[in-house]
């Protein structure tokens, strides 16, 4: 059986190691491999050889859960600005059934540096610890022949990398384990200490790079999975990794990052995939640093805070980062953007193009065929990205904005022929939300497009895989920022239970069909099955997208005069 340690050492995550145990932790000793009760499971983790109980879902009887599960030790002291390293087994059982803290951030009240933590929803037919040790494949431990061989969906957590938590009840997985997927969500460090480059921490570095530890967080979750998750029911080769916003973006630097390669098999990436042309990219989560700018920043921030040196800084209370605020970079600074609220300031904390994580652009990437080739689920919300049900425009703010962009590329008057001001402050907004509804829908489709062409390509790897991109428009009741971003997680998740908000049984009808798609594509690459309106596959032949909440069918990306201005305007912009 290959341990958790070398698999990490394997794909460059560990440096060094440390010794140490965790709290809650029973005194009595003793461990199991089989089920304690039905009301207090237990679960032996190979890998640590030592066990931990969890109990039934507070929200769904038929689905276990077992949290604040460690996957690596505390990055504190020495080990802050580092790779995420192996942690020890425990005596007794430990107790897995309240969340960890939160990884630190502003705004949280129960947070600590030791939240290396994930957390496991597994529904109560599943036979656990029902597993045999394994060599060939590489994973540690496999599904015996009697043992369940369920999906396994890993979700990362979004807040522009510099807030999160895998404990929020937005992501609780007993919705979808009811549905017979096992889910594990992960925390992972945020803000300057998940994404502070530094030369000095470079130079220490096996890689040279510095700046990724949130990303490395993720991945060696991933490998704690494959290593484990069969005890819980789960099958090791069928892992689709997903996440919303920074999650998305993670799960898609992991579709670009050797290390992660081969440690998952589909991608779900919501409000995610951006075409590296689209100049809105800078200002979202899927944006990215430069390492030498990245590194000039850190030095930067440190000398900001007092702090001369890594060491100092390794010294520092977490208080100290926390009380700096969530900086942002100045992308749009200088630019034609400056004063467009749509085009936000990207955080500064982010992930870092290292060469190592992260090995080439974007661009780059779809152009050679990802290093991981896998089927992909992505698409954008109706009221994100620009579009608001409010834009507050009026004809004359409209016409000065839209003339100023798109007249710097010579785009105004083909720009004014498609969107038009028209003759009131409605009409203008209108257009407004028009032209940015159009623009997400067209990034995503253009985004797939190259995916596939990419993998396509790419004769190395083991073939394409179809890629199903959609638009969400449904809004979620009680609120007035229509279908907002974040606003399918509820639904995806088939957790409606978990929120307070005024649900109906329209509400619940859309959850019911959303999950659906969304099991079906974790358990086999495909959201299509049994009464569900057809989702075809995306298709550089055939400009449409699945339209998903308020309707159920492809929709046109755009008209074809709008196709090809977009796609005019996307090739004005840098490339990422």
């Amino acid at each position: 059986m290959r341990s958790l340690l070398l698999s990490l050492a394997l794909a460059g995550i560990v440096q060094g190691s440390v010794v140490g145990t965790r709290s809650n932790i029973e005194t009595s000793s003793g461990s199991s491999s089989a089920t304690a009760s039905a009301e207090s499971p237990t679960v032996y983790i190979d890998t640590y050889e030592s066990t931990i109980r969890g109990n039934r879902s507070e929200y769904l009887n038929s689905v276990y859960n077992f949290k604040a599960i460690p996957f690596a030790s505390a990055p504190t002291g020495e080990y802050r600005w580092r790779h995420p390293q192996h942690v020890a087994g425990w005596s007794g059982i430990r107790d897995a059934t309240e969340f960890a803290p939160d990884c630190p951030q502003q705004g949280a009240s129960n947070y600590s540096e030791d939240c290396l933590y994930l957390n496991i929803w597994t529904p109560d037919t599943a036979r656990l610890n029902d597993v045999v040790n394994n060599t060939e494949t590489g994973i540690g431990i496999v599904p015996a022949e009697s043992g369940s061989k369920m999906p396994v969906y890993v979700w990362f957590y979004g807040g522009r990398f510099g807030s999160g938590s895998s404990s929020q009840a937005l992501y609780d997985g007993a919705g979808l384990a009811a549905k017979g997927v096992v889910v594990v969500t992960v925390n992972y460090r945020l803000g300057a200490l998940g994404f502070l480059a530094h030369p000095e921490l470079s130079n220490v570095s096996v890689s040279g790079t510095s700046g990724n530890y949130g990303l490395v967080d993720q991945q060696a979750a991933l490998h704690w999975t494959n290593e484990n998750i069969a005890s819980f029911g789960g099958d090791p080769t069928r892992i689709t990794i997903g996440g919303q916003s920074a999650g998305a973006a993670s799960v898609l630097d992991h579709l670009n990052s050797e290390l992660a390669d081969g440690l998952f098999e589909q991608v779900i990436a919501e409000s995610g995939a951006t075409y590296p042309s689209n100049p809105l990219i800078g200002s979202i989560a899927q944006s990215y640093r430069s390492l030498s700018s990245a590194e000039s920043q850190g030095v930067e921030y440190l000398k900001s805070l007092g702090l001369q040196s890594i060491t100092a800084a390794r010294n520092a209370s977490v208080e100290l980062f926390l009380s700096s605020g969530n900086k942002d970079d100045v992308t749009y600074s200088n630019t034609v953007f400056a004063d467009n609220s749509a085009y936000m300031e990207p955080p500064l904390f982010r992930p870092v193009l290292d060469g190592y994580v992260l090995p080439a652009t974007y661009q780059e990437m779809l152009n050679r065929g990802n290093h991981t080739i896998a089927p992909v689920l992505t698409g954008g919300n109706r009221d994100e990205n620009g579009a608001t049900p409010s834009p507050g425009m009026t004809v004359s703010s409209y016409t000065a904005q839209n003339a100023y962009e798109f007249g710097s590329v010579g785009l105004a008057d083909e720009f004014f022929k498609l969107y038009p001001a028209g003759h009131s402050n409605h009409s203008a907004d209108v257009s407004q939300n028009t032209f940015y509804q159009d623009q997400t829908r067209m990034s995503v489709w253009l985004w797939a497009n190259e995916y596939l062409a990419g993998s396509a390509r790419n004769t190395s790897r083991n073939g394409t895989y179809q890629t199903y991109t959609y638009y969400w428009t449904h809004a979620p009741p009680g609120q007035d920022e229509g279908a907002y971003h974040m606003s399918e997680i509820n639904y995806a998740f088939n957790n409606l239970y978990a929120t307070e908000k005024p649900w109906t049984s329209l509400d619940y009808e859309i959850a019911d069909k959303l999950s659906d798609y969304w099991v079906n594509f974790i358990r086999s690459g495909n959201p299509n099955g049994e009464g569900l309106p057809h989702w075809p596959g995306n298709s550089a032949n055939s400009a449409k997208i699945m339209e998903v909440g308020n309707a159920w069918k492809p929709i046109a990306v755009a008209d074809k005069e709008k196709i090809s201005f977009i796609r005019k305007w996307f090739s004005k912009w840098p490339v990422y």
